[in-house]
C-alpha cells in the first residue's frame, strides 16, 4: 500500500527577537509518504478514507502504560476531539485527560502536525500560563517557566522549577532541551507542583515529551517534508519492522533548516538560522503480554549560527581613541531579526545525546512494576553578544558540559477505587561552564572570568495515590521525601587583555592576565533534606479540586 498526502498548514509562533513582538510564521506544505511492504497501490482507497475520518493506525498489541493515543473515535484528522477520548499517563497510569484533577495540556501527534509544531518553544502558544523559549542565543537551550517557575539561566548554580521529561527520563540541564517534535505520540504540559508523582524538579509543574510505539504490522516506512519561506527545508523518515515475534525495531531522522529570518551585519552570518540534524533508534522486546522492555538512543547536531538581539535603542558610545574605540553610527535597526555583534568565537555547536532502557512487568492485574535507567550528555559552545555592536563589551563566550545516570524504579497500582504510584529515583550528575564577560570598551579590556563544576547526587522516594468514593467524588493523598547533596567548585576571577585559558583566550587578545584579588574560590559541599505532603478532594464529573 502506498499513501500519499498533502496538508497545508499555517503557524504561528512568537518571535524570538528580544522585543516579544509576534510574526506570523510561513504557510507550510507537509507531505507524508507512508510504503508498507508487500500491498499493492490498489489499496489506496480504504486507508486514505480512514485517515480522513480520523481512524489511527494500530498499535503494538501489548501497549505499556507510556503508549497513548486519542481513541478510534476520536473526530477530525485535524487532531481535534474531547478531553474525554484523549487519554494521559500525567499521574504515571493511564487516564482519560477529563479525569486528571491537575492542569493538564496535553498535545497529540495529529494536533502537534496540524499545528505545524516543529520543536517544543512550539506549543506554548496553545498552553496557559506557560513560556518555552530557545535561550543564550542558541536553537537548543532553554528557558521554561509554568506559572512564573522556572530557570531563567542556564548556569549550574541555577536550578530547573519545571521538569522536562523524555520517555520519563528527566533531563537535569536546560541545555539541548529544547525537543525537536519528530516520531512523536503525544507531549502533556501538568501546571502546579508535581513533586509526589516525579522524582526531580517539578515545583513549577513537568512536561513530558512521549515518543512513539513500534506497530508491530511492519515493515513500515514514512516521510513527511516541511518546505517553507526563509529557505526552510525539512525532511523527517521513519523506518519500522519487526525481526522477529516479540522483538521490533524503529529508527527516525531529521533534518531541520532554515536561512534565518535576518543577518547579522557585522559577521555576514544569518541570523535565526536553523542546521539540525537529530536522529532516534529504538529495540522493543516483548516476551509476553504482561512484560515489555525498550532500549532507546538519541543524539542531536546542532550547528545553527548565535542568534544576535535587536537593539532598541542606538549607539551612545562616542570613545574615538585608545585600544578599544567604540564610537559609531548604529542606529536601530528596522528588522527585528537583523543584529550587529562581532563575537564570532567559540563556534557555536551543540552535541548531545543518551540511552535509556525502559522495562514493564504486570506482577499482577492490578500491580506494574517499571524501571528506567538512563544516561546522557551533552557539550554546547556559545558566543552571546549582549550589547549587539561590533565592539568587545558585554560579549560571553560560554561552553556547557553536562552529563547525568539516572534510576528510577515504580510500583503502579490500579485495583478498583484505589489507584496510585510509589517510587524511588535516583541522580547522579555534573554540570561544569565556563564563561568570561569581556567589557573591554567599558573598562578598558576588562573581562570577569567565572568556571564552576557543580556535581549533584540526589535521591527521592515518592507516593501518590487516589481513591474514588464514588463515580462523582475522589480524594488523592501524596509525598515525597528528598536526600540532595552538592558538591560544587566556583572560581571567579578578574582578568586585563584577554580571557581565561579554557576558552582559548580571547580573539586577538589571548589569556588575560589575572588582577588580584580573586573574586570567588569556593570549594565545599552540602546535603539538604525535605518531605513534601500533598493531598487534594475533586469532583470527576465536574473537573472541579482542590490541593492542600
Amino acid at each position: 500500500m502506498f499513501h500519499y498526502d498533502v496538508c497545508h498548514t499555517k503557524r504561528k509562533r512568537l518571535a524570538e527577537a528580544l522585543e516579544g513582538e509576534r510574526m506570523m510564521r510561513f504557510s507550510a506544505i507537509s507531505i507524508h509518504a507512508l510504503l508498507i511492504g508487500g500491498a499493492s497501490l490498489g489499496a489506496l482507497a480504504a486507508p486514505a478514507l480512514a485517515q480522513a475520518s480520523g481512524s489511527s493506525p494500530a498499535q503494538t498489541a501489548a501497549a505499556p502504560a507510556d503508549q497513548a493515543t486519542p481513541s478510534a473515535d476520536q473526530p477530525g484528522a485535524n487532531g481535534g476531539g474531547t478531553s474525554q477520548e484523549i487519554v494521559v499517563t500525567a499521574r504515571r497510569r493511564e487516564e482519560t485527560l477529563l479525569k486528571v484533577p491537575v492542569a493538564v495540556t496535553a498535545f497529540t501527534a495529529q494536533k502537534l502536525e496540524v499545528q505545524g509544531a516543529i520543536d517544543l518553544t512550539d506549543i506554548q502558544t496553545a498552553t496557559p500560563n506557560t513560556t518555552l523559549k530557545d535561550a543564550r542565543g542558541t536553537n537548543s537551550t532553554l528557558a521554561a517557566f509554568i506559572r512564573g517557575v522556572g530557570q531563567q539561566d542556564p548556569v549550574p548554580g541555577f536550578e530547573a522549577g519545571i521538569g522536562i521529561y523524555l520517555d520519563d527520563v528527566y533531563l537535569n540541564r536546560p541545555q539541548a532541551a529544547v525537543l525537536d517534535i519528530y516520531a512523536v505520540d503525544r507531549i502533556e504540559v501538568l501546571r502546579g507542583p508535581q513533586g509526589t508523582l516525579y522524582g526531580r524538579n517539578t515545583i513549577g509543574g513537568a512536561i513530558k515529551f512521549v515518543t512513539k510505539r513500534i506497530r508491530d504490522d511492519g515493515p513500515h516506512i514514512s516521510m513527511r517534508t516541511n518546505l517553507g519561506t526563509h529557505n526552510q527545508a525539512d525532511v523527517i523518515v521513519s523506518a519500522s519492522t519487526p525481526i522477529t515475534k516479540g522483538l521490533l525495531f524503529g529508527i527516525a531522522g531529521a533534518r531541520l533548516s532554515n536561512g534565518g529570518y535576518g543577518k547579522n551585519l557585522t559577521t555576514g552570518l544569518a541570523n535565526y538560522n536553523k542546521d539540525v540534524l537529530a536522529g532516534r533508534a529504538s529495540l522493543e522486546l516483548i516476551p509476553s503480554d504482561r512484560i515489555f522492555f525498550r532500549l532507546t538512543g538519541d543524539y542531536i547536531i546542532d550547528d545553527s549560527n548565535p542568534k544576535g538581539g535587536h537593539r532598541l535603542f542606538g549607539n551612545f558610545c562616542t570613545t574615538t581613541t585608545g585600544a578599544f574605540p567604540c564610537a559609531g553610527n548604529y542606529p536601530v535597526l528596522s528588522n527585528v531579526y537583523d543584529t550587529q555583534g562581532g563575537l564570532t568565537d567559540p563556534t557555536q555547536k551543540v552535541r548531545a545525546g543518551g540511552v535509556a532502557l525502559h522495562a514493564e512487568a504486570d506482577l499482577t492485574d492490578a500491580l506494574k512494576f517499571r524501571s528506567i535507567t538512563a544516561y546522557r550528555r551533552d557539550v554546547g559552545y556559545t558566543p552571546i553578544d549582549f550589547d549587539a555592536l561590533p565592539f568587545v563589551d558585554v560579549d560571553v563566550p560560554a561552553i556547557y558540559r553536562n552529563k547525568q545516570f539516572s534510576q528510577e524504579f515504580q510500583l503502579v497500582l490500579d485495583k478498583g477505587p484505589l489507584q496510585g504510584v510509589a517510587g524511588v529515583y535516583y541522580l547522579n550528575a555534573r554540570a561544569f561552564d565556563e564563561f568570561d564577560v569581556r567589557l573591554y570598551t567599558s573598562l578598558g579590556g576588562f573581562t570577569a572570568s567565572t568556571l564552576g563544576n557543580v556535581h549533584t547526587k540526589a535521591w527521592a522516594a515518592f507516593a501518590d495515590f487516589t481513591y474514588n468514593f464514588s463515580p462523582q467524588w475522589a480524594v488523592s493523598l501524596g509525598g515525597r521525601f528528598t536526600n540532595d547533596q552538592r558538591t560544587a567548585y566556583i572560581l571567579a576571577q578578574s582578568r586585563l587583555g584577554g580571557g581565561q585559558p579554557g576558552l582559548g583566550g580571547s580573539n586577538g587578545y589571548g589569556v588575560g592576565t589575572v588582577l588580584p584579588p580573586t573574586t570567588t574560590n569556593f570549594n565545599g559541599s552540602r546535603t539538604d533534606k525535605a518531605f513534601t505532603p500533598r493531598a487534594s478532594r475533586f469532583l470527576t464529573n465536574f473537573s472541579r479540586y482542590s490541593s492542600r
